[in-house]
């Protein structure tokens, strides 16, 4: 029987985690096929690790799981060596980049499918058809390229109860790479698991990729099978801290305080993501639970302080600039630190209107930061990812924008940058533009350094608050090279880049 080889792509330096999306597709063809799993994150040299599989002529499919950013530097390297080595494998691809840029991967040439979203049933079902020969055209959740050449999708299916799904096989994973080697130290913890608990958004944000694959549906685990998945991991391997790598993790109030109750003597610190509309109308009961449980810090979308601008993101829900403000202050008699990221350089149809919009959210930030101090600020440029159809996605065609056409073009420098907002390609932004946001960025961590680098200490943040505070109380924020030389020295660690 054919063997199936499940590739994780390189995502980061040093402080990997466990690679959840290749492990759920590999744990949806446990007991039917072989698999194996390399991690580009773990491996020196990956192409050669898959090349050794590959030489002994069993592997037949191979699955990659792909991220824009430097996941996809990796990934199209070695997909092309692979296809011109061994023309013979079938690839496939998964995750939000193909999903979202379907047309660039598949007529490259070396991807013959995409898996359009969860693939705990599209994969196996894949599988199966190409080993039998059956037709996969209603194989749900497929992107291919048809005989004639066109690009074809089938129909989505229904979210899968999250309870129903095996288990995931960590222990056949622990024979591939320590499973200790995933659990990081961070700031939440001296050996951090990460884990995914739901799939999906009841959202619809015009600007996010996780729209298009998911299309305003979630499913989540209960809160029991999180915890148990949890505390066999602490048990076995000593986890002592948890990120959620959930969309949103807070969509339920009830499912949240109920884990909360459950993890609560396991004295785990954790960390995850929601939405401040949703977790304002909980009760102070329920946030005095999760802090109680060890919630530390939550990760909060705020985008904008601009009601206009909300709206033009399409950002749903009832969120508004006062409500960002007075949730980051209800926050503080709870002690939980609220991380609030911001997109900056949003189109507007005159250069002045734009320069307006950044000036404002600089302001805002401030408000934020007086009201409370502690509240974590994420800076992004507004790189465009819109929703097809929606009107931000009319705006930005409008503007003159346009992405690359085939995948080598998004490897290239500048490109992988956009990927990480930090050059956007815009045509509304102006170089002058993106200096102010990077220069406000840089007085701001310079005044309010991260609690999540953890290698800086008391006397590296006292230096370069007493430096960049002058600048931050006068609104003077240009050519701030003497707080960028001491983050260049201290190698001051941005947790939007490289995490905790």
């Amino acid at each position: 029987m054919s063997k199936v080889l499940l590739f994780n792509p390189k995502s980061a330096e040093n402080k990997y985690r466990i690679p959840n999306s290749i492990l759920s597709i590999a744990a949806s063809i446990e007991g039917k096929y072989e698999w194996i799993i390399v991690d580009g994150n773990c491996e020196a040299d990956p192409a050669q690790k898959i090349e050794q599989y590959l030489n002994t002529g069993e592997v037949k499919y191979i699955g990659f799981t792909v991220m824009p950013g430097p996941q996809l530097r990796q990934a199209i390297t070695i997909a092309k060596l692979v296809k011109q080595k061994f023309p013979y494998t079938i690839m496939i691809w998964g995750g939000y980049f193909p999903s979202n840029q379907p047309d660039s991967v598949l007529f490259s040439g070396y991807v013959d499918f995409i898996i359009n979203g969860p693939g705990d049933y599209a994969f196996p079902q894949l599988i199966d058809a190409l080993e039998t020969g059956a037709p996969f055209e209603f194989i749900k959740n497929l992107i291919y390229q048809a005989p004639d050449g066109r690009i074809t999708k089938t129909i989505k299916e229904d979210l899968i109860d999250q309870d129903s799904l095996p288990a995931l096989p960590y222990d056949k994973l622990a024979n591939f790479y320590p499973i200790t080697k995933y659990l990081g130290k961070t700031y939440l913890g001296k050996k951090t698991m990460a884990y995914h608990s739901s799939i999906g958004c009841p959202f619809t944000c015009s600007f996010c990729a996780v729209v298009p694959i998911y299309e305003a549906r979630w499913k989540a685990k209960s809160a029991q099978m999180v915890y148990n998945d949890v505390k066999y991991i602490k048990d076995k391997w000593g986890a002592d801290a948890i990120e959620f790598h959930d969309n949103n993790f807070f969509v339920s109030e009830k499912r949240a305080v109920e884990f909360a109750r459950l993890i609560k003597p396991e004295n785990m610190i954790w960390w995850g993501m929601a939405r401040i509309d949703t977790m304002h109308k909980f009760k102070d009961s329920s946030l005095a639970a999760i802090r109680e449980s060890g919630c530390k810090i939550i990760f909060f979308g705020a985008e904008s302080g601009n009601n206009a601008i909300l709206e033009q993101m399409d950002k749903g829900g009832t969120q508004t600039g006062d409500q960002i403000i007075e949730f980051a202050e209800r926050l503080k008699k709870f002690d939980i630190i609220p991380e609030y990221s911001f997109v900056l350089g949003t189109p507007a149809p005159t250069p002045q209107q734009v320069q307006a919009q950044i000036d404002f959210e600089i302001n805002f930030i401030k408000k934020v930061k007086a009201v409370n101090p502690k509240t974590e600020i994420v800076i992004y440029v507004y790189s465009p990812v819109p929703t097809e159809g929606s009107e931000l996605y009319k705006q930005v065609l409008a503007s003159g924008f346009k992405f690359p056409e085939t995948l080598e073009d998004w490897i290239s420098p500048a490109w992988e940058n956009f990927d990480l907002h930090k050059n956007p390609l815009t045509p509304w932004l102006t170089p002058e533009m993106i200096d102010k946001i990077r220069n406000f960025e840089t007085v701001l961590n310079g005044v309010y350094p991260t609690v999540t680098d953890i290698r800086l200490n008391a006397l590296k943040r006292m230096a370069i608050k007493l430096v960049a505070n002058f600048r931050y109380k006068v609104n003077l924020y240009k050519y701030p090279y003497e707080i960028k030389l001491l983050q260049k020295v201290w190698r001051y660690r941005q947790p939007e880049i490289q995490g905790f």
